[in-house]
């Protein structure tokens, strides 16, 4: 599933090259997640002012309304002058003056859809109860440890959750965990206000570093341009189970929490 990081590396991938463009045809597939919410015609004309991201959510402001894309489960964004014809699981085509802004998505579990502001309800429904970004200023270690006191679940579920950090997927809570020495089992109002600050600064790393090496790609994962992302070839221990770790050669343990798979270090995260 693409996380925040890949999410963020497809909107910088395109985000400049559809910047001013004018909205020719908006061609929709088969029905995806959820509908688009308005006549495909009606976007017709209308300008794309820039392209932003709030979660794992792509926002592309127009000149009237705005497009909120997400990729789901499988879902990748290709932006082309000239595509090919569409196929089979290509199930929207933005046509514009710059390029053709095309979703790829096997599963359908992704979604396009039109809203006339971010403050409609189309909008809110998807965004309103999303917690702070994670590599912003609004993202406090102080504001967290209080949060996390009032959370009686694990962590690594907690950060799953979204609703007090948005974005750290199952890969990144994984890494960002290890980093700051904290076993994902640990409940989340029992972790000190020490190890939530290197939390913290551990989140705020991982994910920073996902983002500069083009994200991971697990399976078919790539940017709007086709280029792949490196991060999982840097992975301490997602992916790794009977490996040794990379800071004191213990076998990496993984098990299962939420029905996600959760890899960590016994020695080197402490309960």
């Amino acid at each position: 599933m693409p996380e925040l990081p890949e999410v963020e590396v497809t909107r910088q991938s395109f985000a400049d090259r559809i910047t001013g463009a004018r909205v020719l045809v908006l061609r929709m597939g088969k029905a995806l997640r959820w509908p688009l919410g308005c006549e495909p015609q009606s976007l017709v004309g209308r300008q794309v002012l820039g392209v932003r991201r709030r979660g794992k959510y792509l926002l592309l402001d127009l000149d009237q309304g705005l497009l909120l894309l997400h990729l789901g489960m499988s879902g990748s964004l290709r932006f082309e002058q000239t595509p090919g014809p569409a196929g089979k699981h290509d199930h929207m085509d933005l046509h514009t003056s710059q390029g053709t802004l095309r979703l790829h998505d096997p599963r359908r579990f992704g979604a396009v859809v039109f809203a006339p502001t971010q403050e409609s309800p189309q909008a809110w429904k998807l965004l309103g109860r999303l917690g702070v970004e994670p590599l912003g200023d609004d993202f406090q270690a102080k504001d967290f440890w209080k949060a996390l006191k009032k959370r009686k679940t694990v962590i690594k579920q907690v950060l799953l959750g979204g609703e007090l950090v948005v974005g750290v997927g199952n890969i990144y809570a994984s890494e960002a965990l290890f980093m700051a020495g904290i076993r994902p089992t640990t409940r989340a109002q029992h972790i000190s206000l020490a190890r939530a600050t290197r939390l913290h600064e551990a989140i705020r790393a991982v994910l920073a570093r996902a983002v500069q090496i083009g994200g991971s790609t697990l399976k078919d994962f790539s940017n709007a341009q086709g280029e792949s992302g490196y991060f999982q070839l840097e992975a301490a221990v997602y992916g790794r189970e009977g490996l040794a770790c990379r800071a004191c050669a213990t076998a990496i343990k993984a098990m299962r929490q939420g029905q996600r798979s959760t890899f960590f270090c016994p020695v080197c995260q402490k309960p």
